[in-house]
């Protein structure tokens, strides 16, 4: 069985590609390209694709043996299009529209965490246009059990 941190990774890959699908409320179709893992530019072949994976983890220990975790997880984005600065605007948000539809994830009826936070966005301001790159830093709270 794969680790917290893992699981919590596989659920968001899971539910951006189950939501992006162009469908309302949505204007992007990912066409199932995300990943749990870092992809660099020279492995993206297929646009748009998303990288999902998690980073440094911060613990806090709490009277009566209780402790939460904070999880750094990381999305990246690449675009192409003649206008890839407003895809990227487009993509950043949908998915800020998933996260905060699914601001809790559970597995199995088992809650994985508890809060998700965007701490960061950002992009390459279309200095690459008609590729772009995107980047959003997600704040995980969960439980240790």
């Amino acid at each position: 069985m794969a680790n917290r941190r893992t699981q919590i990774v596989n659920q968001i890959v899971n539910l951006l590609k189950t939501n992006l699908t162009g469908n309302s409320p949505y204007v992007t179709n990912i066409f199932d390209n995300a990943k749990n893992r870092q992809i660099f530019w020279d492995e993206v072949s297929d646009y748009p694709m998303l990288c999902v994976y998690s980073g440094a983890e911060v613990r806090e220990y709490l009277p009566g043996d209780f402790q939460w975790a904070f999880l750094t997880v990381t999305i990246r984005y690449y675009v192409q299009d003649e206008d890839a600065k407003e895809r990227l605007e487009e993509l950043t948000d949908d998915i800020e529209t998933v996260l905060a539809n699914n601001n809790t994830l559970t597995l199995n009826n088992t809650d994985l965490c508890t809060d998700i936070r965007i701490s960061s966005i950002t992009d390459d301001e279309g200095l690459l246009n008609p590729l772009g790159v995107g980047e959003m830093i997600l704040d995980i709270r969960y439980p240790i059990d």
